[in-house]
């Protein structure tokens, strides 16, 4: 089914061997728990906040009068 790997393929898999080490797996992850979630929630609040402004868009009268006594 697959050819075999002949000599520079196994020279790169053991090359390779080191990224799948448990101690440099999933440790973003683990060195910072929650911010998934943090990212998700700012996401939303900016959406929220964009389409906020874009339905209650302050009238332009509303500014004039702050000039005028």
């Amino acid at each position: 089914m697959s050819k075999p790997l002949g000599k520079t393929g196994e020279f790169f898999k053991r090359r390779d061997e080191w990224r799948k080490h448990p101690m440099l797996s999933n440790q973003l992850r683990h060195a910072t728990p929650g911010l998934g979630i943090a990212i998700v929630a700012f996401g939303i609040y900016l959406v929220g906040e964009a389409a906020y402004d874009r339905f209650f868009q302050p009238s332009t009268s509303a500014h004039s009068h702050s000039n005028s006594h």
